[in-house]
């Protein structure tokens, strides 16, 4: 993916109710910023549209030149609730001011609520309890380290693999990317990983093979058998796309699981806490996951991760063994709080439901102006994705992607950077308390963008 042009370009100036351009972008002003962090950060890091956030509230984003964008990233589908809460600032300053900042894994109140909450939200909550980390990455690995450690004591060393599927993506640490499915990602691993094992993702348009027959016949291929298997891990929805299971193909993947005692894992970090019309992507499956693995949206905020799991799988390790230095730390446990009463209160979860209809007709619209170019729409409650492709093939065009983006991000829209293998998928996850009119306005900005990079 091409860096985006840091040279200020001039654009037309707007103002709407929710957008407002006033400069060249990028700002002329912002540009020493960005001069600094190239000498003192990897590159990296510069991968965004090249906005200095100064303001961010409710769906809107500004800078301090007098810029807003109606925000469709919401950060990396973190503030489902919104940005910059008041509810959550101000649990955040009363906690400071009490002060507790920090406290290891030493209790304090609100982390015995925050994981009642959680818990409560796993499908038998009588029988999941809850385990509070800082990163998705770091959730997803001690997910893979609790599914090998039950199969290892239960059924001794030879049920090792962990199966996952291509194109995934569950995290930039090392056992994250081994259970990932992008090779590109993995050029840097040598000699790991013998024990994972990917097969392909039933998208039904990368790969148009959506049986489970294709799971089985794969693993066949892979010489791995099913009581060789310790857990088989998946995105609900693979963040690329949005791709999501089919009912049946997850359905029979449980079956699969029970058969053999295999511990089933569904990576909701981006899925979760109402982002596609259900509090947690798995229910739309009918299936009832062991491990539960949470993050971004749990507190549209600080940095907080989770597992909601059995509690055979999670207690099996002894009092100090199993815990992580931030674990429930105050600041972000408070966030995640206030977070989900809001989800609640606003019931988002299903106001995500109903404007996502809206958002997939409009999307399904404009898609089928330019179906050359725009491959496939996936979509279900407020996340949705765009491949863009090579006229008339399934061939990945990330630059139009890319050109499409930067359209948008000139005309007061702003989505990150477009994702997928080769960075091809137009990817739209709006704060779930967006409005209607806000929602219309920008699909009606996205529609002009196509119209200006594809309609020439």
């Amino acid at each position: 993916m091409a860096s985006y042009n840091l040279t200020p370009a001039e654009v037309p100036t707007l103002e709407t109710k929710y957008r407002r351009i006033t400069t060249k972008l990028p700002v002329p002003e912002s540009l020493p910023i960005f001069e600094k962090l190239g000498c003192s950060e990897p590159k990296s890091m510069m991968g965004q549209p090249p906005i200095v956030w100064d303001k961010a509230e409710g769906f809107l984003v500004e800078d301090r030149w007098g810029n807003r964008w109606i925000d469709w990233s919401s950060g990396v589908l973190i503030t489902n609730a919104g940005h910059g809460r008041k509810e959550i600032r101000d649990a955040l300053k009363e906690a400071i001011d009490k002060p507790l900042i920090s406290s290891y894994v030493f209790v304090h109140e609100k982390r015995g609520e925050l994981t009642e909450m959680l818990q409560a939200l796993a499908p038998d909550p009588e029988d999941y309890q809850v385990f509070l980390l800082s990163t998705g990455s770091e959730a997803v690995e001690n997910a893979i380290k609790l599914a090998r450690t039950y199969a290892i004591e239960k059924h001794g060393k030879n049920k090792r693999y962990i199966v996952s599927f291509k194109n995934a993506f569950h995290g930039r640490t090392l056992g994250s990317q081994l259970a990932g499915g992008m090779d590109k990602l993995k050029t840097w691993i040598v000699g790991e990983g013998d024990t994972f094992a990917q097969v392909p993702f039933p998208d039904g348009y990368k790969n148009e093979d959506t049986s489970f027959d294709l799971f089985l016949s794969s693993l066949e291929k892979l010489d791995i058998s099913g009581d060789e298997i310790a857990g088989i891990i998946t995105e609900s929805y693979q963040g690329v796309g949005p791709d999501f299971l089919p009912v049946e193909y997850a359905q029979k993947m449980q079956d699969f699981c029970k058969e053999y005692d295999i511990i089933s894992i569904y990576d909701e970090v981006q899925a979760g806490f109402g982002r596609s019309g259900k509090m947690f992507t798995y229910e739309h499956y009918g299936v009832t996951p062991d491990l539960i693995v949470c993050g971004k949206g749990i507190s549209s905020s600080l940095p907080l991760s989770a597992v909601i799991g059995r509690k055979k799988v999670m207690d099996l390790y002894a009092p100090g063994s199993m815990t992580s230095t931030h674990s429930a730390s105050p600041l972000p446990v408070v966030a995640a709080v206030e977070n989900l009463k809001i989800i609640h209160s606003e019931n988002l979860v299903e106001k995500s439901r109903v404007l996502g209809e809206l958002l997939k007709k409009e999307l399904d619209r404009i898609v089928k102006k330019y179906p050359d170019r725009l491959g496939c729409l996936h979509a279900r409650g407020l996340v949705a994705g765009i491949q863009v492709v090579k006229s008339g093939t399934k061939e990945p065009d990330a630059q139009t992607a890319q050109d499409i983006n930067e359209k948008c991000f000139h005309k007061g829209l702003l989505m990150f950077a477009p994702v997928g293998i080769a960075g091809e998928c137009i990817k739209i996850a709006p704060p779930l308390i967006i409005s209607e009119e806000a929602l219309i306005e920008g699909t009606r900005v996205l529609e002009e963008a196509c119209d200006e990079i594809l309609g020439g």
